[in-house]
C-alpha cells in the first residue's frame, strides 16, 4: 500500500521457472542465471546466495549512510561476510542469518554505531526484522 509521501525508486522484474531448479531473469537481461538448490552439486546458484548477496550489498550502502550521518568515513577495505541457512524446523523450513562485518582502523564502538544504524535503515534488514534470526558481528 502506497502512502502520499512514498516514491517508489526502482522496482525489479525478474522472471523464474522451474524453482529452485529452473532459471531466473531479468527483464533487462542483466540477470540470466541457473538456480540450484543447495547441496545438489547441480551448476547454478540458490535462492539463499542471491538473498546473502543482496543483502550485503544494500547493506554496506547502509553502512556508508550511517558513518556519513557519524561524520566519519568507511575504510576503503571494507567489506560484509553474509551467511544464510536454510534449516528445517518442526513448523517447515526458515531462514538464519549472520552478518559478518570488517570495519578495519574504525574504534570498535563507533564500528558498532555504523552497524546499529545500517541494521535500521537498510530495507533487506528492516523487511527480515522479526522474521529471520539475524546476528550483526563486527569481526
Amino acid at each position: 500500500m502506497e502512502t502520499n509521501n512514498e516514491k517508489v525508486l526502482y522496482t525489479a522484474f525478474t522472471k523464474t521457472t522451474g524453482g529452485r531448479t529452473g532459471t531466473s531473469k531479468s527483464s533487462d537481461g542483466e540477470l540470466d542465471i541457473i538456480l540450484s538448490s543447495p547441496g545438489s552439486n547441480r551448476p547454478g546458484t540458490n535462492p539463499e546466495q542471491l538473498f546473502a548477496a543482496g543483502w550485503s550489498a544494500c547493506f554496506i550502502g547502509a553502512m556508508g549512510k550511517a558513518a556519513s550521518n557519524l561524520e566519519i568515513k568507511l575504510p576503503a577495505d571494507h567489506y560484509v561476510d553474509t551467511e544464510i541457512d536454510l534449516v528445517l524446523t518442526d513448523d517447515g523450513y526458515e531462514l538464519k542469518a549472520r552478518l559478518n562485518i570488517s570495519l578495519p582502523g574504525i574504534d570498535r564502538e563507533v564500528a558498532q554505531k555504523v552497524i546499529e544504524g545500517a541494521s535500521l535503515t537498510c530495507p533487506y534488514s528492516k523487511a527480515i526484522k522479526g522474521n529471520v534470526k539475524t546476528e550483526y558481528n563486527l569481526i
